[in-house]
């Protein structure tokens, strides 16, 4: 029987029968309502949702408090993060470095904003506690209440609270965008200086950032400074305009897309290199044959002889070549998406002309290609990082999709505990998610053979997160009784 320090037995008999009741809101039967009705009940739940936002906020700050720094690396010891080293790390004093990455996986959500979460619940209770207070009650919304926490969460807490005397009385009859403008003007009119050291903050933590989209397309940014952004538009915008004056008759924002891409591949000019492409083409068995046998004939854990001149034929067929200063890396998966090979052209055309040691010139279901071996060794081999770096594509943590070029190769079972240098245990982890992995207490990480890696936060919350294109297991067929009773 668990007990809330504090409480009674019976107290904290009830909080833990209370935690066990299912979620199941009470909710009106909405075809029976009436279209007075309808917009009433939306303006209740408005309220009801600023209360819940107050009581996340709440319980936050309550799991902020019960994971303090004093199991984190300390400095000057071994693995003492670096100050500064990321400048979105500013945790809040006295709570862990890693408490970010506990709250993202109980709320199924990025660090980033469990991180933004946390400072704003920080930012209510310490800055604005009347907005604090009437967010609880549910007589502010929570775009509002957030918009005020965004602009006076990073102040001094006597002039936010300044600020916000004067803007909550008429909070709710402002648009959010017109309540944070009002916010802003306000603290630059009692505070110049404020302003001045936001923009300090918003410069240091500045970032290019890459999201990627729809039909082949991403979107490439960067957070500027107002008159930087306005310069470089400007520039684009007139060289786009000149293209168009000389007879270009493309839209001038295509024209505008084309040289914001050429500016940043070759700075140089026209005459430099361009970016070296990486390629990985991604082909599973059963599309070699073109049909849904061939996984099953070896087992979906290597590549056959037959299977490697299959690929070559279609590589042919469709002219794929590694780019200039690039390389083209083919990735083969079987049915269900889980990776057994990666291999390159030169290497496929090896291991086609040499088949099988065992069965020289005959079409064997031997294996000649599959994940690579594993190693004594601590570092992993080359074709160990191509084979994981391709399989994982981002930081294996669930909700964070910091790309592998920036990720760390990680022993799920550390190595000093027996881990072997396998790719059935090894996955890639930002550098900020293998910290926490390697210095943070509590934390259970169990990769299965596929890829497939659950992780566990210290209070029994349990992510899975599968390689990207693998399918999730088929669900157990529904057996019925053998002897069902009679009807």
């Amino acid at each position: 029987m668990s007990r809330i320090s504090g409480s009674s037995t019976f107290e904290g008999v009830l909080i833990d029968w209370s935690l066990g009741q299912p979620v199941d809101p009470p909710q009106l039967p909405v075809d029976l309502l009436s279209r007075r009705q309808a917009a009433a009940e939306l303006a209740r739940r408005q309220r009801r949702q600023a209360m819940d936002a107050a009581y996340e906020a709440e319980l936050i700050l309550r799991l902020a408090e019960l994971t303090p720094d004093g199991d984190d690396p300390q400095p000057g010891s071994p693995g003492a993060r670096t100050p500064g080293w990321s400048a979105g790390d500013d945790e809040a004093s006295g709570v862990s470095e890693f408490f970010a990455g506990e709250l993202a996986l109980v709320l199924n959500r990025g660090r980033g904003t469990a991180r933004h979460l946390h400072h704003r619940a920080l930012a209510w209770r310490e800055n604005l506690p009347a907005t604090y207070a009437a967010l609880a009650a549910g007589e502010l919304d929570v775009a509002r209440a957030a918009a005020l926490a965004d602009v006076l969460g990073t102040t001094r807490p006597e002039l936010a609270r300044a600020v916000e005397a004067r803007l909550l009385p008429e909070a709710v009859d402002l648009s959010v965008a017109r309540l944070r403008a009002r916010a802003l003007e306000l603290l630059a009119e009692l505070d110049a200086a404020a302003a001045d050291q936001r923009r300090e903050r918003a410069q240091r933590s500045a970032d290019v950032f890459l999201q990627p989209g729809q039909d082949g397309m991403a979107t490439l940014g960067a957070e500027l400074s107002a008159d930087e952004a306005a310069e470089a538009y400007a520039l684009i915008d007139q060289l786009a305009r000149l293209a168009k004056a000389d007879g270009d008759p493309r839209p001038i924002a295509a024209i505008r897309v084309e040289l914001f891409s050429l500016l940043l591949r070759r700075p140089g000019g026209p005459g430099q290199p361009g970016v070296a492409a990486q390629l990985t083409i991604t082909a599973t068995l059963d599309s070699l044959a073109g049909t849904a046998t061939t996984a099953g004939t070896v087992n979906g854990l290597a590549v056959t002889a037959a299977h490697a001149r299959e690929l070559l034929a279609r590589i042919g067929a469709l002219g794929l070549h590694a780019p200039d200063g690039g390389s083209l890396t083919f990735a083969v998966t079987d049915a269900d998406g889980r990776l057994l090979a990666t291999t390159t052209v030169a290497e496929l055309l090896r291991v086609a002309r040499k088949g099988c040691a065992q069965h020289p010139g005959e079409d064997c279901g031997c294996p000649v290609l599959g994940a690579p071996a594993a190693t004594d060794r601590y570092e992993p081999t080359g074709r160990q990082q191509t084979f994981t770096k391709t399989r994982d594509r981002t930081c294996r943590m669930p909700n964070c999709g910091q790309r592998v070029g920036w990720a760390d190769l990680d022993h799920v079972v550390a190595h000093s505990c027996g881990g072997q240098t396998a790719c059935t245990n090894l996955c890639c982890l930002c550098r900020s998610h293998h910290r926490l992995k390697t210095f943070a207490r509590g934390w259970q990480f169990v990769m299965e053979p596929d890829g497939t890696l659950h992780v566990t936060t210290p209070t029994g919350i349990t992510r899975t997160t599968r390689p990207p294109g693998l399918r999730p297991p088929e669900p157990p067929p529904d057996h019925p009784d053998d002897d069902p009773p009679p009807f």
